[in-house]
């Protein structure tokens, strides 16, 4: 394991990425050969098979995909201690699952611009529970789940109120607002959930009014696509309605359910110089 190095890592990165041989090469503009020699000494050198050749498509075997998680955070570690060093600046990079701060998300991102207009701020969805701060594609990230990931922080920003999601043809559709057990009343109508990122859970009503099925989807939307097509209805922080309005969607206040929290979270070592700054303002902004 002292032998692994960073050409090794951007390998194993340029793979999982490409899902070939092939096109990881071309990324790392090296020849095929020279890739595959790369993987099989970090192979050798970590003593576990971490890429499964069975197939013309790449896949990570589960150490491979362990290795990855660790190895695209020290990447980006290497990245961002490099930019700093050279004084060349790059952009603060937030994740997001479903939504960012909803109203406050245009005052954050013009707040920011006006203070720093040299170091943008990209806007990244993840669909994964820490938005992309485990595999460092993300520096920051506002997220509606605490994840169970002990090299990041998080600390609750505010709370939001909950909406239910409806088709808009849905006979709740022109309430001003509903009640949970009013949203499993019709039980050929799932609960749509994503377990990753997702606030909503069966437990948020009394036993016996709990939705009779639930489906699960990969992303927001897939949620909003399958709820405006009447496949099921949903339950969100209202972050997510002001975020994603949609033509087939109605989105009603439910007036019983408990408030969801938005957190701010970000890696116990900073991947930008400019991470507490972010995080200022972001508290500059709530708290306004």
């Amino acid at each position: 394991m002292d032998n692994v190095e960073l050409r090794h890592l951007r390998a194993l990165d340029a793979v999982a990425a490409a899902g070939t041989i092939t096109a990881a090469a071309t990324r790392l503009h090296m020849t095929q050969p020279a890739l595959s020699r790369t993987l099989a000494q970090l192979e050798a050198r970590v003593g576990v098979r971490l890429v499964d050749r069975s197939s013309r498509h790449l896949a990570l075997t589960s150490a491979g995909t362990t290795l990855l998680g660790h190895g695209r955070a020290i990447l980006a570690h290497v990245d961002a201690a490099l930019a700093e060093t050279r004084a060349v600046p790059r952009p603060l990079r937030i994740g997001y699952t479903c939504a960012v701060l909803g109203r406050q998300t245009v005052p954050l991102l013009r707040s920011w611009r006006r203070a720093h207009p040299h170091i943008p701020l990209d806007v990244v969805r993840r669909d994964n529970s820490t938005a992309g701060l485990a595999t460092g594609d993300t520096d920051v990230a506002i997220l509606r789940t605490v994840p169970a990931e002990p090299r990041i922080r998080t600390e609750a920003l505010y709370t939001e109120d909950r909406v239910a999601a409806v088709p808009d043809d849905h006979p709740l559709g022109d309430r001003d607002q509903v009640l949970l057990a009013e949203l499993t009343a019709r039980p050929d109508l799932p609960l749509a959930l994503w377990p990753d990122t997702g606030t909503a859970s069966p437990d948020l009503w009394p036993p016996q009014h709990r939705p009779a099925r639930t489906v699960e989807v990969g992303n927001v939307d897939e949620w909003l696509n399958l709820i405006a097509a009447g496949g099921a209805f949903g339950l969100g922080a209202a972050g997510t309605a002001e975020s994603h309005g949609h033509p087939g969607i109605r989105f009603i206040p439910v007036s019983d359910a408990p408030a969801a929290t938005v957190y701010l979270a970000r890696p116990v070592h900073p991947t930008h110089p400019l991470t507490e700054n972010f995080l200022a303002a972001v508290r500059d902004v709530v708290s306004g």
